[in-house]
């Protein structure tokens, strides 16, 4: 039930400047969230460089002539070679520092103060985000610890063998799997790992012209699956608490029309949104793995540098063969740590049940944060993932440093390579002039490459303390391939310019080898909570705050008379369809799926204290439409219009870049427009129907 604060419904203060300001930062910021964008902030360059050593004398980062190539800029150089007098920095503007910015702001100008920032923290109206967030992010732990066991890409690969090449049953067979998969442990270890599968799988495939269908698809049904169980989605979260929703209740309300919109959107995408055979084929053809490499171990993903050379060739082996041969191999031969797995699944079952349980035991004084479950659970897997990787550390360190090496080498015969197409290129220049009777060759012309190098990579003042003029060869003569002796030689200077002079120790060379060394010593431990959500703890405590800011300045009451006004004309079948609407349209305009669920659920508590106060009951029949309504449309609302719309958006997007697929938002909104409408239509139908047979016209009591 909302707190009684007396002048809680009054609207009169939105006249008052601050209140205006306050609604104008909050749109704002949600555009901000919709289109993130750097600020540039120029520094004058000697300032930048005295800055950089002052920090450097402090031995945070490296001395100058120790420092890697990361912390030089881009437009160091005009184009005309002079170094500019300005430093540009990009200060980025997204969904963790404009939340941030827009709370500082409305704090200075005393449009907030510490009650909003108390409630958007703490916790009002049964709303703890701090419950949420430690519930949301221990159970990601177990979660994503599953995927990082390589469970996930485990199973996928058996569903792959199970469809065979007929391509339409493969594509139900991981349809189903992902959704299954996705109803118990979220969207998020879907996207992680599925996404990555999906890549490899369309790459690796000769007649699968484009990955539209399978990766839309995943994407789409993860997130209607994530719908089913309040732990699956941290938008669940918060709308089971604003509303004190037994999370037995809420799957029981949720499951059957998450059921019929999965049932009925399966052949709609099989039939009409994906019906091309350059995206779904009647047969798949996958290229065969060579014996010698299904007999290799797989390797482990989590381990730096496992694959060695590849990973620095990646960009390069997008498309060639040697890169679908190793797509094909993550794919057929897939990595599994069959104790974690095992292990990580047995404490997800158990958590889960304890936490169903618990809740459907406790009454509403006796309820106990459901964190008190997961955080031990959590504890559990991560001494389970230390304890493992601290036994098999000898071998995991063996791997990271003969891949370490290898990617070295690598580098360095890429150098070497650049550098001899260089000379190639240039002797073929010579050539070429004196054969057209160029008059700019002259005996003492030499590329910047020889005038400062002799043929060991020595510098030629070092050679003879002096001054030297080195004379081309005659144009007419070929170019001669250097001995094998000089090859080597070049080659290892090559690498030993790849491996820089480290230097003094330094705060942040000690935090790179103190990653890498938890990386090569507990590689998923390390990999998991590198993968962790954390951004989203600052984002939604900001977010929180913001709402809590539109409650006390009148916005919220203002919506929530907007909505009563709408429910009395339309009934129970409006109800639901104007929130289905309006929580998806706001996905991708009020700070993604979490900050919608914040800002709806402070509406209809308000919506509710107006019927309190007015004596006149809200139907338990109206109520309960409006509030799983609201949950279909914060789930479903991921997959239409912007990546945006939801964090696992964001990441399904990165993940896809990683793996060379580049989807563009016009493309996105373009695909997504049909699946998320007949999403909607199926859900909110079903659960029109659901309400009318299940609810009554009986006055809602909390």
């Amino acid at each position: 039930m909302a707190r009684d604060d007396g002048d809680s419904l009054s609207t009169s203060q939105i006249r008052d400047w601050r209140s205006i300001i306050t609604l104008i930062v909050f749109i704002l910021t949600n555009i901000n969230v919709l289109c993130p964008f750097p600020i540039p902030i120029f520094v004058p360059r000697k300032l930048w460089d005295r800055f950089l050593d002052a920090v450097a004398a402090l031995r945070i980062i490296p001395k100058r002539k120790f420092r890697s190539p990361p912390l030089a800029l881009n437009d160091d150089n005009d184009n005309n070679g002079k170094i500019k007098p300005w430093v540009r920095l990009n200060f980025p503007m997204n969904f963790v520092t404009a939340p941030l910015i827009a709370d500082l702001f409305l704090l200075a100008i005393q449009a907030i103060g510490r009650q909003e920032v108390h409630d958007g923290t703490i916790g009002a109206d049964n709303i703890s985000p701090i419950d949420i967030m430690v519930f949301f992010l221990t159970l990601a732990y177990i979660a994503i610890s599953i995927d990082a066991s390589g469970l996930i890409r485990y199973l996928a690969f058996r569903v792959l063998q199970w469809g065979g090449e007929v391509g339409h049953r493969l594509f139900f067979y991981l349809y189903a799997f992902f959704f299954v998969l996705g109803s118990f442990i979220g969207n998020d270890p879907i996207i992680l790992s599925g996404t990555a599968f999906l890549a490899y799988m369309t790459r690796v495939s000769s007649n699968i012209v484009h990955p539209r269908a399978w990766i839309h698809t995943q994407f789409a049904i993860a997130n209607v699956a994530s719908a089913i169980l309040v732990s699956s989605n941290p938008t669940n979260l918060v709308l089971a608490g604003a509303f004190n929703i037994k999370f037995i209740n809420y799957t029981a309300n949720m499951i059957v029309p998450v059921v019929a919109t999965a049932i009925v959107l399966f052949p709609f995408l099989l039939y009409v949104v994906f019906a091309n055979e350059d995206l779904i084929p009647h047969s798949i053809e996958l290229h065969e793995l060579p014996d010698h490499v299904k007999a290799k171990k797989p390797v482990n993903p989590n381990i730096p540098h496992a694959r060695g050379h590849t990973d620095a060739d990646e960009a390069d082996l997008a498309n060639n063969d040697e890169g679908k041969l190793l797509s094909l191999e993550e794919i057929m031969n897939p990595f599994l740590d069959k104790g974690g797995a095992a292990f990580g699944a047995v404490i997800m079952a158990a958590t889960l049940i304890t936490v169903l349980a618990i809740n459907a035991a406790s009454t509403k004084s006796g309820a106990h944060p459901v964190f008190w479950v997961t955080l031990p659970a959590a504890f559990v897997m991560f001494c389970w993932d230390l304890g493992f990787g601290w036994y098999h550390r000898k071998e995991t360190r063996e791997i990271a440093r003969k891949g370490r090496l290898e990617f070295e080498n690598a580098r360095a015969e890429r150098i070497l390579a650049d550098e001899s197409r260089r000379q190639s290129v240039a002797q073929t220049g010579l050539q070429d002039g004196a054969k057209h009777g160029a008059g700019s060759f002259s005996p003492g012309f030499t590329s910047k490459e020889q005038q400062n190098s002799t043929s060991d990579g020595s510098s030629l003042g070092e050679k003879s303390g002096q001054n030297q003029v080195v004379t081309e060869t005659p144009p007419e003569g070929l170019f001669v391939p250097s001995s094998d002796e000089d090859v080597e030689r070049r080659r290892q200077n090559s690498l030993s310019s790849v491996q820089m002079p480290r230097g003094p120790a330094t705060l942040q060379s000690l935090g790179q080898d103190a990653l890498r060394w938890c990386q090569e010593t507990f590689p998923t431990a390390a990999a998991v909570i590198l993968h962790l959500p954390f951004a989203l703890v600052p984002f939604a405590f900001c977010m929180f705050v913001l709402v809590q800011g539109l409650v006390t300045k009148g916005w919220v009451p203002v919506f929530a008379y907007g909505w009563d006004h709408w429910v009395n004309r339309t009934g129970t079948v409006g109800a639901i369809g104007g929130m289905g609407f309006l929580s998806v349209v706001l996905c991708n305009f009020a700070g993604t799926n979490i900050g919608t669920t914040i800002l709806l659920c402070r509406i209809i508590q308000k919506w509710q204290e107006i019927h309190d106060r007015s004596g006149v009951p809200i139907s338990d029949r109206t109520f309960w439409a409006t509030v799983y309504s609201m949950a279909i449309g914060v789930n479903y609302g991921a997959f239409s219009s912007a990546f945006s719309a939801s964090l696992a958006g964001l990441l399904w997007r990165d993940i896809l870049a990683r793996k060379h697929i580049r989807v563009r938002s016009l493309d996105f909104a373009r695909v997504n427009l049909p699946i998320i409408s007949i999403s909607m239509i199926v859900g909110c139908a079903v659960l029109v129907g659901e309400v009318y047979i299940v609810r009554k016209e009986t006055p809602y009591q909390m």
